[in-house]
This record gives structure tokens, sequence and C-alpha cells, in this order.
């Protein structure tokens, strides 16, 4: 008698491939690739912009932001090429960048002067690269190690995938990559748990002697729907290694219209964003400590030693939110996307710096060991300073074909403290690098920016 043989096993799903997920604030639009091949998935990406502010700053300087770099020019923001490697279960992923993307992002990472080797330079002109194997476990199982592509704030670092253009504060003031390990879990093909271990907060080095850890939780249970929650924990502060960061970021996305049937508006899409987060020890605490009013902008006013109940730390917390409604028309070939987002970050320990320094900022005053913006800039970062801001924005997308998108929107940002490029710019007296600064000349900061922004972004 033959033996009895069962029904073949059946294979695990590949995780989220149930939906159309291309809807999605910060995911590729494009539902195939042109440079697929069975060992090699290539990847090319251009972004070219132009904005103009409503200050028209001498030195075309761009304050604040991890995508914009230069007022009323033409610029290449982002050239990246690459790709994807895969044979059998093994994987590879490496991504060069090149345009000011390559300048802005790495020149807010101070853990790379600590010691010798120039990490910036060595490592600036990779957004990705990253290798590992996959095991056919559950619905899948990724272990990888390198640089990737981090996901604490909404928005996509390929602006090609965004909804808009130029991110809420949320996104730009949260890391962009981390460097360390990642492992990928996917119970179901509707869910995803993701932790890692890594250098720290958008670094190449580590700033203490921990390393930073944390984790993401994806879960989209309908194609309508996308919940994700972020989470870190780590030791980013320069000589403070008794002071720790954590940091939650949680989003919700809803596709709540689609008619397939209707060429003329065609779906519907809100996204919403909430973070929150803080530092403890070292003379800052997260919620309860003081703050420096403004009125004493230049003195130092909390304890960041031998702290007492009279004597009280710095309150250093980050809380934030921004929301996107974004409509589809002419089969999915127009967008007008409209949000914004408001910012609450006492101690400044995540606002981007306006003195736009490439290089850690020339001999810092110190007062009780804290090191801080000589007078000359009248943008104080001590902590216990205070620092709220508000954005919003408005603008259009054509995509005539999946590979090619066109930009074109309005952003007003507003700030409680100087903070933006003004007229007189924040370079020298006459806007160039090569000037010699006199004495008591001093950046012109504003507490608004109004800009419009066009982008031209391409992929294949």
């Amino acid at each position: 008698m033959p033996p009895q043989v069962g029904p073949p096993e059946e294979a695990a799903s590949e995780p989220f491939a149930f939906g159309d997920f291309t809807w999605l604030n910060g995911a590729n639009r494009q539902h195939s690739s042109m440079l697929d091949s069975p060992l090699f998935t290539g990847s090319v990406l251009l972004d070219v912009n132009y904005t103009e502010s409503k200050a028209h700053p001498i030195d075309n300087t761009v304050v604040g932001s991890t995508a914009l770099s230069r007022n009323q020019e033409i610029t290449l923001a982002f050239m990246g090429f690459g790709g994807d490697l895969h044979y059998k279960n093994a994987r590879l992923r490496i991504l060069m960048q090149y345009g000011l993307r390559a300048e802005l992002v790495p020149r807010n990472d101070y853990s790379s002067f600590r010691g010798q080797f120039d990490l910036q330079d060595s490592l600036r002109y990779i957004s990705e690269a990253y290798g590992g194997y996959h095991w056919d476990a559950m619905h899948g199982i990724n272990f990888d190690a390198g640089i990737f592509m981090s996901y604490v704030g909404l928005f996509s670092y390929d602006n090609f995938e965004n909804w808009m253009y130029l991110a809420s504060y949320t996104s730009d003031n949260t890391p962009w990559f981390f460097n360390g390990f990642r492992l990928q879990l996917f119970p179901s093909d509707k869910f995803k748990f993701e932790p890692w271990l890594i250098n720290g907060w958008q670094t190449y080095g580590v700033f203490n002697e921990m390393p930073g850890f944390g984790y993401q939780l994806l879960w989209r249970p309908v194609e309508q729907l996308a919940l994700i929650s972020n989470g870190y924990l780590g030791w980013d502060n320069q000589d403070a290694p008794g002071q720790w960061r954590f940091h939650s970021d949680d989003s919700a996305l809803l596709r709540y219209y689609q008619d397939r049937t209707n060429h003329i508006f065609s779906k519907a899409a809100l996204s919403v964003t909430f973070d929150i987060g803080g530092e403890q020890g070292d003379g800052v605490t997260v919620f309860g400590g003081q703050i420096q009013p403004q009125s004493m902008a230049g003195k130092y006013t909390c304890n960041t030693q031998n702290v007492s109940a009279n004597n009280r730390p710095c309150d250093a917390n980050f809380v934030s939110w921004m929301a996107y409604n974004r409509f589809w028309f002419f089969d999915d070939i127009l967008a007008f996307t409209f949000g914004g987002g408001m910012m609450h970050n006492p101690s400044r320990y995540l606002v981007l710096d306006p003195s736009g320094q490439a290089s850690p900022i020339p001999q810092p005053t110190s007062i009780q060991g804290v090191q801080y913006v000589p007078a000359t800039t009248p943008y104080w970062t001590a902590p216990g300073s205070t620092f709220d801001a508000w954005d919003y924005e408005f603008g259009f997308q054509y995509m005539p074909v999946e590979q090619v998108t066109y930009d074109l929107e309005f952003n007003h940002r507003q700030a409680s403290v100087p903070y933006f490029n003004g007229h007189g710019g924040v370079t020298s007296p006459d806007g160039y690098i090569t000037t010699s600064i006199p004495t008591g000349w001093r950046p012109d900061l504003i507490k608004g920016d109004t800009r419009i922004i066009g982008a031209l972004l391409v992929r294949f």
C-alpha cells in the first residue's frame, strides 16, 4: 500500500504583498522597477530643487532644513545610484549619494569629530550600505549590518516618496540614517517587528561608551490603514556619559476614499504623527526642570552640577505633531497636499543649529562645563534654552509617469525665537565665507520664514 501523501505545505506569503501601499507617505509609488533582474535590482535617483525665501538672504543659505540648502539657485540636492543584490538568501544593498545632501545631513553629526580619522568624508557619499541574510521562517526574517535609512519620522529620505518636498519639523529634526545592526521579523504578512543596535542618533560614531537601541513596529491590517511606532534609547551628548535620551515616534495613515472609476477625483488619504522624547541625567531632566526665559539670553539659569532643591536641572524634552491630507486627481497624475505641525524642544537638543558650522564651533565659551555658541551669535544653545515652532504648507505634485514628479509648494515656518536666515545672512557681512568678519558682527536671524519650493524628481 503506497504511503499516504498529505497536501503540499503552503508557502508563507510575502510581507505586505496582499495590498497596494503605493499611496503611503514615505513609500515608493512605483509598482515595479525598470532595472530589475534575477540577481540585481538597480536604482537611480535625481532630485533638483529651487527655493526662494521672502527674506532674500544675501548668502543664499537656507536655515533649519535637511532637504533645502540654497536660496535662489537651481540646486542638485540629491543624486543617488546603486541597488540590491540578491542571490539565494544573501542580500546586499548599496546606494551612493551625491549633491548637497551629502553635506547637509552628515554635518549635523558631531560624533565624527571624536578621535582620529575623518568619518564624515569617508561615509558622506553613502546613503545606504548594508548586507545580510534572509531566513524563510515565519513570513521572513532578515538580519542586516551597515548604514540603513532610519524610521524615526514619517517622511522618507528620498523626496520622491513623500507627499511634500519639505518635511515638517517632526521629520526634519529626527534621524535620517542609522549605523549598526537591525533584525527584521515578520510573524505575519501584515506585521513587522524590527529591533536595532546602532552607534547613536544619526551618528557615524559613538559619543560616549554606550551604543543606541531602538525598534520599529509596523502593522498594516488592511490596504487602507498603516500604523507605525518607532522607539529609541541612547547616550548621544558629548562629555555627558550619564545623560540618556529616549524618543517615541508614532504615526497613523488612512486612505479614507478611493474610487478607481472616478477619473477626476481618484482617492484621498491623511497621515498623523506624534512624537515625544526627552533627556535625563547630568543636569537635565525630561519634565519639571528649569528653562531660560528669552529675556535672559546670554545668561545661564539652570544647574548642571550639584543639583539641589533650590537649583533644579534644565528642562529637556521634545514634543511634536504633524498632520497631512492628500488628494489625487486625474487617475493619480495630479495630487494636492496640505498640512503642517508644531514642535516644543526646551534645551534645543534636536534643533538644527542655524550657525551652519560644518565643523565644531571654534573654541566655545563654557559655563559650568556647558558649551554654547559665542555671544556674537544670537542663537543660544545652552541647556534650558526654549524653542517652540510651528509650520504649515500646501502644494501640488504633477506625476505624468511613475518615474517623474514635478513639485510646487508654499511653506511657512515660525519660531518663538530668532532662528531663520534674515536678509543679512548668517555667513558674513557680504555673504561669502572668504570675507573677514568684523568685531561685533552678528548673523541676521528672524522668527519667520516664508518660501516657495519647486522641484523635479526622477527615479528609475
